[in-house]
């Protein structure tokens, strides 16, 4: 029976070490879960460990978090210098591990993913200290492969991996998503400055992470003018790069209600606000848009590891929740399919009814219960 929820008073100070990073897929889900064991523990102290150079090392303090940096990288399939200096820094990387475990002395430590996540809780693991590891993925990352051999828990947002992890170390969870998000249904939209729309009118929000994506702009700019034919509204999440040239072609458009974004900081009210979503298939990013239950297009990168984000999206396509433009389709396809289930009301609601089914509620406090019923297993 799991923890329950309510704040438990411990006489020592519990001591997490939590390891994740890369991507905000790996870091947004290693913070939620800490909150959640915040919540729970009175007097708790945490230390997250990243990889030097990464986004984690600034998103992580930035938090109220302190971090510590690994000298550590991924391996590339293709040749290269930093493939050659692989075998050092994972060396380098677990002798480090050690000491950062011996000085932190943790009672727990838990893995979201990421490169410093292998080496600290390989030697956790190896040192018998309670450890969890988290995956958002439907297809395995390679660091959480190797990891499930010797952690406690393995924690998932998707059924059937027992190819990849040991069946009896499996639990679904689902992946921790931001607060305001899930509660999103409760804001009061009109407050929002953010976006202009017409309230009359159907909206697609458009979002390809926050960079952008270069793909699913350049289809969005190439058949802008089918948004205004079609009498629709278009929030559109370009990124940085991409956001000068979307502004000129609105500007020539001249139409109310098509606005883009290098950054949508109000993703919360976007989500809300619109009634088709297109976006990249990552974890997190399918998991926000479960827990929204809106009609949605997924455009998968073709720039990930083992292709994970076609097999997150094919898992959703096999349950009639999602609909999929391959990537190198997107300029001849994508604003084509939006238009047609634009047009297809029936074909709405079935996918907002069947993504919603998907949605797997209150993951990081979940996750934080398995996590402390291993202190007592």
């Amino acid at each position: 029976m799991l923890v329950e929820t309510q704040q438990i008073e411990i006489m020592k100070k519990l001591k997490v070490l939590i390891s994740g990073g890369g991507s905000g897929g790996h870091i947004f889900p290693a913070l939620a879960i800490a909150k959640s064991l915040e919540s729970k523990v009175s007097n708790i102290e945490f230390l997250f460990v990243g990889a030097n150079n990464k986004m984690e090392m600034e998103k992580i303090p930035n938090a109220g978090y302190e971090i510590i940096g690994l000298w550590i990288s991924g391996f590339h399939r293709r040749l290269t210098f930093s493939n050659l200096l692989f075998p050092v820094k994972l060396i380098y990387s677990l002798i480090s591990s050690y000491f950062i475990i011996n000085k932190f002395n943790p009672d727990l430590v838990i893995g979201t993913g990421g490169f410093a996540s292998g080496p600290i809780l390989y030697v956790a693991a190896k040192k018998k200290i309670p450890t969890l590891i988290q995956e958002q993925n439907s297809y395995a990352g390679i660091t959480n492969r190797i990891l499930s051999s010797y952690v406690n828990k393995v924690c998932v947002a998707y059924d059937d991996m027992q190819n990849f992890f040991p069946a009896e170390k499996i639990i679904l969870t689902g992946n921790p998503i931001r607060d305001n998000i899930i509660t999103s249904n409760l804001v009061d939209v009109s407050v929002s400055k953010e976006f202009e729309i017409d309230k009359n009118k159907l909206t697609v929000l458009v979002i390809g992470g926050s960079l952008g994506a270069k793909s699913i702009n350049t289809a969005i700019k190439s058949k802008l003018h089918l948004f205004k034919e079609n009498n629709l509204n278009l929030i559109w999440q370009t990124g940085e790069s991409f956001g000068p040239m979307a502004q000129n072609a609105i500007s020539e458009l001249s139409v109310y209600g098509i606005k883009n974004h290098v950054f949508v900081k109000d993703m919360h009210i976007a989500y809300q606000l619109c009634d088709i979503i297109i976006s990249r298939a990552g974890a997190i990013a399918i998991s926000e848009i479960c827990c929204i239950g809106k009609p949605t297009i997924l455009v998968p990168s073709p720039n990930v590891a083992e292709n994970h984000q076609y097999k997150n999206a094919q898992s959703l396509v096999n349950k009639k929740a999602a609909l999929v433009v391959n990537d190198k389709d997107a300029n001849d396809k994508l604003v084509e399919s939006i238009i047609n289930l634009y047009n297809n009301k029936v074909l709405q609601s079935t996918l907002g009814e069947n993504i919603k089914k998907m949605e797997v509620k209150n993951s990081a406090n979940t996750i934080a219960n398995i996590a402390l019923k291993l202190l007592n297993d």
